[in-house]
């Protein structure tokens, strides 16, 4: 199939993007990857009066470290992400993780860490990590800029707190401390199929017990979700010696972690492949997983830090 026909603007400017954005209403199209919006528009489920052009807006090209924040441009593709240099300590180690399981080299290439939180895609695994790590989405509007986090921003499948004359300029990630561990994982039916469940993690451990956890789903709910009661039940536990190898026993406080998501935290919607059932059983295997992989993660920036001194 072709596209409905479309008018096109390329604009060079924040503000020459926003003035063509106000002029169409709801049905205008911001392309900047274009790896979601131009299949979608090939198949006609997404019919644009506009399509918005943004790559040669120079100023949402590019990222920077601002107020304890990694700041990311609206044109940075995925593959700025696959080194974990790309932001200092756990923060770059936590993207360069997640950015590896998004389709494959050609699409990373092309799209965009922002144009994921623009599709609002519930199985995104940069939404969820936004969700995660409260991060902040930035928009131009003709009224101006504002910023919402990540945790307000996502309202459903597709739907965000964007308004459709809005532009989304940036997404600022909070940089993590040095002696926080870090873990993702998901689980999908085929390498280039979208995440069936995926989790993120954080885990700050203090004297042995664990002082700060953070858990985000992707494709657990109608959107990205933080798994409070999860997080919760992991509050000032003691950690113990880690376990070897992926499987964790039934009574390790990570697995009934996992179970607490499962059932308290996610919402999981059916579809092919993996009823809701299923997806709830990935879920608790993978949280604990995931927090696991976090725990060996802090434990070897210990080590790190303990050998320089």
């Amino acid at each position: 199939m072709k596209p409905a026909p479309f008018d096109y603007v390329a604009a060079r400017t924040v503000a020459e993007a926003v003035e063509a954005l106000g002029g169409t209403g709801h049905k205008a199209q911001v392309l900047a990857g274009g790896q979601s919006l131009i299949l979608e528009m090939r198949l006609q489920r997404v019919r644009p009066d506009l399509v918005v052009d943004i790559n040669r807006i120079r100023e949402l090209g590019g990222m920077s470290i601002e107020d304890g924040d990694l700041r990311v441009g609206a044109l940075v593709r995925h593959t700025a992400f696959e080194s974990a240099e790309v932001a200092p300590g756990p923060l770059g180690t936590l993207l360069s993780r997640a950015v590896v399981n998004i389709a494959h080299p050609p699409i990373r290439s092309r799209g965009t860490m922002v144009g994921s939180f623009g599709w609002a895609h519930p199985a995104s695994e940069w939404c969820a990590i936004g969700v995660t790590l409260e991060a902040v989405v930035e928009m131009t509007g003709p009224d101006g800029t504002r910023s919402v986090a990540a945790g307000d921003y996502f309202l459903g499948p597709h739907r965000s707190e964007r308004r459709p004359m809005e532009l989304i300029t940036s997404v600022r990630l909070p940089l993590l401390r040095e002696d926080t561990g870090v873990g993702f994982l998901e689980h999908r039916r085929t390498g280039f199929c979208f995440a069936q469940v995926a989790v993120a993690a954080t885990l700050t451990v203090t004297d042995g017990a664990i002082s700060g956890a953070r858990i985000g789903l992707a494709n657990c709910a109608d959107r990205p979700v933080r798994a409070r009661a999860a997080e919760r039940s992991l509050a000032g536990a003691d950690i113990g010696p880690l376990p070897e190898g992926a499987r964790l026993p039934d009574d390790h406080l990570f697995a009934h972690a996992g179970r607490i998501a499962a059932q308290e935290d996610a919402a999981p919607v059916a579809e092919p492949y993996a009823d809701v059932e299923y997806k709830r059983q990935v879920i608790a295997v993978l949280v604990g997983r995931t927090l696991l992989e976090a725990a060996a993660d802090q434990r070897a920036r210990l080590a790190v830090r303990e050998g320089r001194r």
